[in-house]
């Protein structure tokens, strides 16, 4: 008995084999062909006057003429930047740790916590003061600056 189910996992196999072999002969010609009809064999992809990519090429009526000298590359320098305003805000220091030199103040209007350093502090602060402090972005969000005691 296990015999005969060893030759038919064989033939079950070859079978499977054989199978894979046609498929991939019929998608070499399926390729042939289209290469025929497209002899190039490159298929283009336009961008639209909305982003969107398209088969059609854009209408050449609608397009702009851009000098080359207002393309600005990179990031723009800080002094070119508008400078973000913010007015003083109130809160209370929720946790502050003298010798690490950090730690968060609570805004009393919107309850989120901002991350406040020693060299962003006017007067020394505790936990549990309350304070005026400005916001300013850092690196990981926005830090508070300029805190004063109330």
């Amino acid at each position: 008995m296990a015999k005969s189910q060893v030759t038919f996992n064989k033939i079950e196999k070859e079978k499977k084999r054989l199978k894979k072999r046609e498929e991939k002969q019929k998608k070499k010609e399926a390729r042939r062909a289209e290469a025929k009809e497209n002899p190039q064999g490159i298929q283009f992809a336009y961008v639209d006057f909305n982003g969107n990519l398209t088969d059609t090429p854009p209408d050449p009526a609608m397009r702009e003429k851009v000098e080359a000298e207002s393309i600005e590359l990179g990031i723009p320098k800080k002094e070119d930047r508008e400078e973000e305003v913010f007015t003083a805000k109130e809160g209370k220091v929720s946790f502050f740790d003298h010798s690490k030199g950090f730690g968060f103040i609570l805004d009393s209007v919107n309850q989120e916590k901002y991350f406040v350093h020693v060299s962003g502090l006017i007067d020394e602060i505790n936990e549990n003061d309350k304070v005026t402090y400005e916001l300013e972005r850092g690196q990981k969000g926005m830090n508070a600056v300029r805190v004063k005691k109330i």
